[in-house]
């Protein structure tokens, strides 16, 4: 884990990354750029009342109910897990540098290969475009396998992502829930 530094409030300087919610073959490990700092302060993902991925989690069809960061490890209960690509916290994913994105690569893909999930989801395409190389790639499945898994990109869910209103969050995020329920039957994953 990494230490913060001076970007986070005073008095949290030292504070930790956040722990990844993890299990042995999970469908979907949902995978942030690195933590918020308000989440490795809590410790407890998603934690930002701005962030938006537990009520477009639930609003996709992924949770019968909507989760709260306190809940958080309740997702494996659903078969998902939570992980990021970068384990320092930032205020934001813009602070990290390119560099830290590529090299969390070897990492991120041994939890993969450890934890085989079907699908590896991205929150934004920073981290994957970094570990991947690829400049522009579409928002859904992606052409290549990491650790493994099916890759799948989809918006970040952070509050600061304005260009994603919830209607169009939820939309994505329904289409990777559409297509893990047709590879249940064997029609949308190979």
């Amino acid at each position: 884990m990494s230490q913060l530094t001076d970007d986070l409030p005073e008095g949290a300087a030292t504070i930790s990354g956040l722990a990844d919610i993890l299990a042995p073959r999970l469908s979907i490990v949902f995978c942030g750029i690195n933590p918020a700092a308000t989440a490795a302060i809590s410790g407890k993902h998603f934690s930002s009342p701005s962030n938006r991925f537990w009520r477009t989690l639930h609003l996709a069809g992924f949770t019968p109910t909507q989760i709260t960061p306190e809940q958080g490890d309740s997702v494996l209960d659903y078969g998902y897990g939570l992980t990021t690509a970068v384990a320092r916290p930032a205020r934001q994913a813009s602070d990290l540098t390119r560099l830290e994105l590529v090299q969390s690569a070897g990492v991120l893909q041994a939890k993969i290969e450890t934890y085989r999930p079907v699908v590896l989801a991205f929150l934004g395409k920073a981290a994957y475009g970094a570990i991947s190389g690829k400049k522009d790639m579409p928002w859904g499945r992606q052409d290549h396998r990491f650790g493994g898994a099916i890759v799948w990109v989809l918006p970040n869910p952070s509050g600061l992502n304005r260009a994603f209103p919830l209607v169009r969050l939820v939309s994505a995020y329904r289409e990777l829930r559409d297509a893990l329920d047709a590879g249940e039957t064997g029609r949308a994953f190979d």
